[in-house]
Parts: structure tokens; sequence; C-alpha cells
């Protein structure tokens, strides 16, 4: 696949995935679900999700690090400054050839534009917070969000990325 078809993918994934009411329950039901999907797949994963810039749920697995941890900081970082995925903005640079501190003027040690940070999103509302995950390679911590948002609102047509 193509970084413009990638692209493409994941704008209707972030259209698409959107809830009509969040709540704490909410957040307590994404992070026990993202849990068990990263344990069926042997995944040892930072989980943090944010609301209205409050840590809400925050997860450090068995076998994952304080490396995730940081990572999972600068996607979130990357997710708030722009409401978009993380990995479309780092697609979108690669398309320009560029980095968001050539870009943006972004230090790059306070933004990670790899996959696994996803826009949070409430109908009528716009972007609430993020989802972020990190431990596998950034295509699967990007699908891995995915398919659990997907699955939580009962979407089961969503386009996926391939890997």
């Amino acid at each position: 696949m193509s970084v413009e078809d990638d692209l493409q993918i994941i704008a209707e994934q972030e259209a698409r995935l959107e809830f009509c009411q969040f709540d704490s329950d909410t957040v307590w039901e994404l992070g026990c679900r993202l849990r068990e999907a990263a344990r069926q797949c042997g995944a040892a994963l930072a989980i943090v999700i944010t609301v209205n810039q409050v840590r809400r749920f925050q997860l450090l697995m068995a076998g994952a690090s304080a490396n995730n941890e940081d990572w999972a900081r600068r996607k979130h970082n990357v997710v708030q400054k722009f409401e978009r995925s993380s990995l479309a903005i780092g697609l979108d640079c690669q398309r320009q050839q560029t980095n968001l501190q050539e870009k943006n003027g972004l230090s790059l040690a306070e933004h990670a534009t790899h996959g696994g940070g996803f826009p949070l999103r409430l109908q009528g509302v716009g972007c609430i917070g993020s989802i972020v995950v990190s431990g596998l390679p950034q295509r699967q911590d990007h699908q891995l969000v995915v398919d659990v948002l997907a699955s939580m609102l009962a979407i089961d047509d969503l386009p996926a990325l391939d890997g």
C-alpha cells in the first residue's frame, strides 16, 4: 500500500471512530479491552487514555518498560497538538520528506510521529483526548487501537492497514 492509501484509510478510521457518549465507565472499558487485546496477541504494552488533558487510564503491562511509557507520552503529544493519529502525522511528514522539527519547530524528544496514538472523538464536540499504546511495531500499535475502538463501537466494516 502507498502512503496515500494509508492516509485515506486512517482518515476514514478517524472520521468513523467517534463516541456518542464518553464517561469514566467508557474509559475503564476501553482500557480493559486494550489490555485484553494485548494479552491475546502476547504484547507487553504501555496503555494511556487521556481525556481533557487528564490521564484517566494508565497501565504498564508486565514486560513493557519506561521506554514504552515515554513513547506513549510523545505519541500523545502529537495527537493532542494535531487532533489526528500519530501515524497519520508521521505518514504526512514522510510524504513531504520532513519531520515535525523541520515542519513545525516541535521537539522530536517531545513528539513521536509513530503509530499508536489515536484521537478520542465525541459526536458534536470533536477531539476530547487520546488513546495511546506503545510496545508493538508502529502499524500494529495503530491497528490494535483501531480494532478495539471499532469493536467497542460495533463498527465491523472499517478498513484496516496492512502489516
